[in-house]
């Protein structure tokens, strides 16, 4: 199953995801998810991603990663199973926490400065379960041709300093350790995929950013560091109703990568984001276009590029924004932050 990167195939891929998926595989070969993030309102169904395996046993629990203080919830006590349409219900009495009680709750084109304390980590469930049909996801192609001084730096065991240079999202945005920032799992999982390697991943991010601020920024938090690999994610605040007009983003990412390269040997990756809550008012809803530019940036100027964009919106294809967001604006939780790392982790590397 593949799944075109053009928006029309988001649906293609949710589609699929609900077709066929009644058969079970044996236990060894099938594939999991684990720590998918939800939330439960009031009576009404909340979607996995993807359908459960019938029989094979699905778990809930109350944080992302197991804790001496984490909440088992229980079948049939707390909440209800529908394997046919991969849906699970909080049932009355429920200990999973109610999201009509979220004070965004309903909230239509909200403004968050007028809601002091709002967020959705203490509303969230995380599920494990078995999946009906393997996913296809990341739909990621590899960028390994155009990152081959890394992978090269990376094989011979020798030091390699990686710059993950952006925004909120990029400094860890809600994650709730730094370990579980998307990059820094990435960079974990390639410190384990090359042992002798030295690698040194530096936060050069900060909340609130644009292109333009980001530009402002470039010489302390990249350029004087001697990167050999820069991250590069904006887009969020640049998108945003006073944000940075799209020709503009254009013109400062384009510059962001020309200076990199003409100050170091660094290779870049451009990564695009997600589209934050429709309902939240600063938000222009033309994230869509904002992830073309960045798309259409790396591959004129020859850089890496992670379709987290696409990637995101075929995950979320089932899921309400709530389900993902920490903030309940623009801020992933942990799982959206394993998104974010899934897509990096299939670059190739």
């Amino acid at each position: 199953m593949r799944v075109p990167s053009a928006l029309p195939g988001l649906g293609l891929l949710s589609g699929l995801l609900l077709l066929g998926g009644c058969t079970t595989a044996p236990t060894s070969r099938l594939t999991h998810q684990a720590g998918e993030s939800l939330v439960f309102v009031g009576a009404e169904p909340s979607s996995l991603a993807f359908l459960p395996v019938p029989g094979e046993p699905l778990r809930l629990r109350s944080t992302y990663r197991p804790e001496p203080t984490t909440v088992t919830y229980e079948e049939g006590r707390d909440y209800r199973v529908d394997t046919a349409r991969g849906t699970l219900t909080r049932l009355p009495g429920s200990r999973l926490p109610d999201f009509t009680t979220n004070m965004l709750y309903g909230q239509a084109q909200f403004d968050h400065t007028k809601f002091p304390g709002f967020g959705n980590k203490a509303f969230f469930a995380y599920a494990d379960y078995a999946l009906a049909v393997p996913r296809d996801w990341p739909v990621q192609a590899s960028q390994a041709e155009l990152l081959k001084a890394t992978r090269t730096k990376l094989a011979a065991g020798g030091p390699l300093t990686l710059v993950a240079f952006g925004d909120s999202i990029t400094n860890g945005g809600d994650a709730s350790l730094p370990e579980l920032i998307f990059w820094q799992r990435w960079a974990a999982e390639l410190g384990a995929k090359y042992p002798r390697a030295q690698i040194k991943a530096i936060n050069g991010a900060t909340g609130g950013d644009t292109t333009t601020r980001g530009l402002q920024r470039l010489q302390e938090k990249v350029i004087s560091v001697r990167p050999d690999v820069v991250l590069i994610g904006f887009g969020m605040n640049d998108h945003n109703r006073r944000g940075v007009p799209l020709p503009d983003y254009e013109r400062q990412l384009r510059e962001l990568v020309t200076r990199i390269r003409g100050a170091t040997t660094a290779e870049v990756i451009l990564f695009s984001t997600f589209p934050p809550n429709p309902q939240w008012m600063h938000g222009t809803q033309r994230m869509a276009e904002y992830a073309a530019v960045t798309a259409r940036v790396a591959a004129e100027l020859r850089c890496a590029y992670a379709d987290v964009f696409n990637n995101w919106q075929a995950m979320a294809a089932r899921k309400r924004p709530e389900d993902l967001l920490a903030n309940n604006i623009n801020h992933p939780n942990d799982f959206g932050h394993w998104v974010y790392y899934r897509v990096l982790s299939a670059l190739g590397l």
